[in-house]
């Protein structure tokens, strides 16, 4: 890997839970990943952590506590850390990918 360039094909597929997988570069405190998530996709709980990133493939939705918002191709998606911005995530096409920025 060259300095200040970050190749996703040069690192391997991590898997997590069922139906998601993603590619991870960490610095310091923060990390930019790929995630990939498939229809399988369940989340198994509220999650409370900030996610900054961008839409590259497919279309997801974000349960922020009973309300639904759809993010299409191309979306950014910010979410703010905390428990007042708790959701769960799922993918509505057979497979979407997202770039993220995130502390860790």
């Amino acid at each position: 890997m060259e300095k200040y360039k970050v190749l996703f094909e040069s690192l391997d597929w991590q898997p997590t839970i069922a139906g998601a997988r993603f590619k991870v570069y960490r610095d310091g405190a923060k990390q930019v990943r790929l995630l990939e998530l498939t229809s399988e996709f369940v989340e198994p709980d509220w999650c409370e952590k900030g996610h900054t990133g961008l839409v590259l493939k497919g279309e997801l939705e974000i349960d922020f506590k009973g309300q639904h918002v759809r993010y299409p191709e191309g979306s950014v998606v910010f979410i703010p850390s905390g428990s007042e911005s708790g959701h769960m995530a799922r993918s509505i096409a057979a497979v979407t990918q997202l770039f993220l920025v995130e502390d860790i």
